[in-house]
């Protein structure tokens, strides 16, 4: 009877734990089941029937109608990693459900939250070095290695991985490893047109005139006002004053529109829109207008070209000190296939944008999610190096944790057997994936690295069998690894540490950083 009554206080005690543990593995098994080269897909079903079918963890998350607040924890596992790193989100999502899960249960068990807590976040510092620990370098984008992680980061899409790849090696080392760029952003999709490398940009916007033909070697302006005359307040317009000055900005402005001309300009991007008398005077003289181009093309067109941003009033500079401020593209030409702007050989910094062509636009977004995440692969693999893929080198820190979880005192301890617990998940998974058990086929992968002291032994998900990772060309970058695991501890030490769950009355919600 006692023990009875005890168990129920226990459970009363860890309510709120329990109920946001049984949140968290929702979450999980919803990503869990696309993880690996086995792994299925999802299909999202829209309110209004629309339906999206895909295997990238971050975009089931994104797209999933969450209301719990501790399973959005764990959306921003996702969020963090794809900002971050851009690739390895599910795997993300799966350690940090898999620590949740090892967490409560060294809860329930009678551990105090704390001791788990602070033992979960030395064991994740223990596992994120010993990752990085094992690393090895990546020769630069001519490496062979990296079109396996393309392959593999791709979802083993060949012509995808060929793709990512080829602009790698277009781009440069040193750009991949320039922390302000992204190589995701430049995939693009097309629903109609062929998959190709464009070594330059490709700008997802429609010219006034949609008549012009290619134009060589011609220089870029960019402007942040809209170009057309200043204007008069329409109180002064309306008196004589006020008209001739008006009449004097209109052939300011007229002149300005002639000096660009001469200094043989050939593109025009705005942020804002163009007055008519610009309009036709670009069409006549055959410059590419571009309005109201997002700002985020905008900084790409002005890296590219070397092109500096403009107001209005810079226009009335002489032609001297306005070219050089203009930028220069060899080849600008509108695609009317593809429906979007081609520059070719800018000024600035290297370019490529990778073109995902496909029979829909379904297929096409998809196809872009994959060569994104190869991409980002990629990238992070040229930064940080790579590792023995297939959940071997995770299961290889975790034998390494274990054995310094010998050394520490303390309840600590039974933090560290929570990661080193979670830390075989990845390969658990992938194995259950696969078709094969997780428990006869951990143990097993686990023994035979103990035994060869190696850190890249896993499981073929073909046949179940031992196999070196390294050697089988299976490879993950080592920043998606380690990147993963700490935004993993994160999440899972916050879910630890709710105690009690509050709603908050109306008009106290914390305002958005």
């Amino acid at each position: 009877m006692n023990t009875k009554q005890g168990n129920v206080e226990g459970e009363d005690r860890h309510a709120t734990l329990l109920n946001n543990a049984g949140a968290v593995r929702a979450i999980c098994s919803a990503v869990e089941g696309t993880l690996g080269p086995k792994g299925l897909d999802t299909m999202l079903v829209g309110q209004q029937g629309d339906v999206l079918i895909t295997n990238d963890g971050v975009t089931i998350l994104e797209k999933m109608d969450v209301s719990h607040p501790a399973a959005r924890l764990l959306v921003q596992v996702a969020r963090s990693q794809q900002a971050l790193i851009g690739d390895g989100t599910t795997t993300a999502t799966v350690l940090a459900g898999a620590l949740v899960s090892e967490g409560v249960a060294q809860v329930v068990k009678g551990v105090p939250v704390a001791k788990v807590v602070a033992g979960l976040e030395l064991g994740i510092k223990f596992a994120a070095e010993a990752i990085a620990g094992r690393s090895r370098p990546v020769e630069g984008p001519d490496d062979p290695v990296l079109s396996r992680i393309a392959y593999i980061a791709g979802r083993e899409h060949e012509d995808i991985a060929g793709l990512v790849v080829q602009a790698a090696r277009l781009l440069g080392a040193e750009k991949l490893k320039d922390e302000r760029f992204r190589f995701a952003d430049a995939v693009t999709a097309v629903d109609r047109g062929r998959s190709e490398v464009w070594p330059g940009l490709l700008l997802n916007k429609l010219p006034l005139s949609e008549e012009e033909g290619p134009v060589e070697g011609s220089r870029v302006l960019l402007l942040l006002d809209p170009l057309e005359a200043e204007r008069p307040d329409e109180e002064v317009l309306g008196t004589e004053a006020g008209y001739r000055a008006y009449a004097a900005m209109r052939e300011q402005f007229l002149a300005d529109l002639e000096k660009l001309a001469e200094l043989g300009v050939g593109l025009i991007a705005l942020d804002r829109g163009a007055g008519a008398e610009a309009e036709q005077f670009c069409a006549d003289r055959g410059i590419m207008l571009l309005p109201r181009v997002p700002r985020r093309d905008l900084q790409r067109l002005a890296a590219f070209t070397a092109a500096k941003p403009l107001r209005r009033t810079a226009l009335r500079k002489s032609a001297g000190d306005l070219a050089a401020s203009l930028g220069r593209a060899g080849r600008i030409a509108f695609d009317g296939v593809l429906e979007r702007v081609r520059l070719a050989d800018g000024a600035g910094t290297p370019a490529v944008t990778v073109v995902v062509g496909a029979s829909t636009r379904e297929v096409a977004g998809e196809r872009s999610r994959i060569a994104k995440d190869a991409a980002s692969a990629v990238q992070a693999a040229v930064r940080g190096g790579c590792v023995a893929g297939g959940g071997a080198a995770e299961l290889a820190a975790a034998r390494e944790l274990e054995r310094f979880r010998e050394t520490v005192k303390g309840l600590e301890g039974f933090g560290l057997d929570a990661v080193s617990q979670a830390l075989r998940k990845p390969l658990a998974q992938i194995v259950i994936n696969a078709g094969f058990n997780p428990l006869e086929k951990v143990e097993e992968a686990r023994a035979a690295q103990a035994a060869a002291g190696s850190d890249t032994l896993g499981i073929d998900c073909d046949t179940g069998r031992l196999t070196d990772m390294i050697e089988a060309l299976v490879i993950d970058p080592a920043p998606v690894k380690i990147h993963a695991i700490q935004a993993a501890g994160e999440v899972a030490a916050a879910v630890l540490r709710i105690h009690t769950v509050i709603k908050m009355k109306q008009g106290a919600e914390p305002q958005a950083e």
